[in-house]
């Protein structure tokens, strides 16, 4: 073995090439195997997007830490979940796009943060809020694990992990606004059109009373929220976007580079769908 080799056995993770952390530090085949069948949609992408998904996962694990709270151990199975379902955002982007990011916490369950802010009178309002997820400009995402979970049930396009890290896609130029840094292809104007409508007609089904399946929380900041939130529904339960927001899905089919509800029609015919498809409103 020569000096190089030697050396770079005992390189920190975050210090090694990509080539070497594939090479010797790739998930092992049961565990992915496993990953997928606890987390279906994962799976919907065709071998050669799941190859490059199981590749950034494995470079995730090896960029970022994971710091367990409130006492949770976080093992093997639990972090190779989390990094995979992160890194579906970013299979045409690419990890850089997470570069900004800080570490990864994890608690057991949903917590409670202290809230002050400041009115245009100059008042302070303290309030409590409960988190399921948080993402920082230059620091940490928060997750709870319970949440997380909560991903494998597919009625409802959950997912707090990719919805904290589309906030992280947002954030990359300095702005949380709803339109993250778009390819040269996309038109901010026309983004910005698109998802206003999405938006408005969302709010509006809420005004009226109306069961929506879309998360309520999606109207309840503009776009900072309207992003993250169909962006879980986009990879979790892309056929109920379609069918009620077809002009936000293509959209965002354009912006993650796939058509989710196209692929698993494809593989799976059309009466194969996992999730519950919104009555015509």
């Amino acid at each position: 073995m020569s000096l190089l080799a030697r050396i770079a056995r005992h390189l920190p993770l975050s210090w090694r090439s990509e080539a070497s952390i594939l090479e010797h530090r790739a998930i092992p085949n049961a565990l992915w195997a496993q990953t997928l069948a606890q987390y279906p949609f994962l799976a919907w992408r065709s071998p050669e997007q799941l190859e490059r998904l199981r590749a950034l996962s494995t470079l995730f694990l090896a960029r970022k830490q994971f710091v367990p709270a409130g006492g949770l151990q976080i093992s093997n199975d639990m972090a190779v979940a989390i990094a995979a379902q992160a890194c579906l955002p970013v299979l045409r982007l690419g990890l850089g796009a997470y570069a900004h990011m800080g570490h990864i916490v994890v608690h057991p369950d949903q917590v409670v943060a202290h809230r002050e802010v400041m009115d245009d009178a100059g008042v302070v309002h303290q309030y409590d809020e409960v988190l399921a997820g948080e993402a920082m400009p230059d620091g940490p995402v928060m997750l709870s694990w319970h949440d997380v979970q909560q991903a494998r049930d597919l009625d409802h396009g959950y997912n707090v992990v990719v919805h904290e890290f589309a906030h992280a896609l947002d954030m990359i130029g300095g702005e949380l606004d709803g339109t993250p840094p778009l390819p040269a292809e996309i038109n901010k104007a026309y983004w910005q059109d698109v998802m206003w409508q999405g938006f408005d007609r969302h709010s509006e089904a809420l005004a009226r009373g109306e069961d929506t399946w879309l998360d309520p929380y999606a109207a309840q900041a503009g776009l900072v929220e309207f992003f993250p939130v169909v962006t879980e529904a986009f990879f979790v339960a892309p056929w109920a976007l379609q069918a009620d927001f077809a002009d936000v899905y293509a959209l965002l089919s354009r912006y993650f580079g796939e058509d989710p509800a196209a692929l698993i029609a494809s593989r799976q015919g059309p009466q194969a769908h996992l999730v519950s498809c919104p009555a015509d409103t």
